[in-house]
């Protein structure tokens, strides 16, 4: 079964047309939806999920504290370590829901290591991801490790040296968790 985690940048805050359409294909398929609480894509996901009356959706929040849950769908608590929230305390429910996910739509501002991370994070464990590109408003799709060298290579060097020192940091934990899944 085809389960996707839905996410982007917090600087994204309306969601361009074909971002729209993927998640009626989504809804209309009546896949699972995981999605963070944060506010930006996050919350603006949850809106046209709610728009929809959409109901196969869980929230994944950090230690049970969620920002956002516009839906009042089921919430997953993810444990994090410390309550310093930073990116380290947010990415807990990252990782969690790029290893539950068999696929993965992203809404990428070109600036935002979260989002960035999760790409990775879905790539690396050989999820297939789509990728709306806010800036170019185009769609890019990865599948492998192969593809998420490809597209970081085309980034900001600086920004794929710290997600890859992020990521690197996970690839046990990734590796246990790899799995192939369909696009929608």
């Amino acid at each position: 079964m085809t389960i996707v985690f839905m996410g982007g940048s917090r600087r994204v805050s309306v969601l361009d047309e074909p971002v729209l359409g993927r998640i009626d294909r989504i809804v209309q398929r009546q896949y699972p939806v995981l999605v963070g609480d944060a506010d930006g894509a996050d919350k603006a996901i949850q809106a046209i999920l709610h728009s929809r009356g959409y109901r196969r959706v869980e929230v994944f929040c950090t230690n049970g504290h969620c920002r956002n849950n516009v839906g009042n769908w089921p919430v997953r608590a993810v444990s994090a370590a410390g309550s310093r929230r930073d990116f380290r305390y947010y990415s807990a429910k990252d990782r969690q829901m790029a290893s539950e996910a068999t696929a993965g739509l992203m809404v990428w501002d070109g600036k935002s290591l979260g989002t960035l991370a999760d790409i990775g994070r879905l790539a690396l464990l050989k999820k297939r991801v789509v990728v709306y590109l806010v800036n170019l408003k185009k769609e890019v799709c990865l599948a492998d490790e192969r593809d998420w060298e490809r597209f970081v290579a085309a980034g900001p060097a600086e920004l794929h040296a710290r997600v890859a020192r992020t990521l690197r940091s996970e690839l046990p934990a990734l590796a246990s968790h790899a799995a192939n899944a369909t696009l929608f």
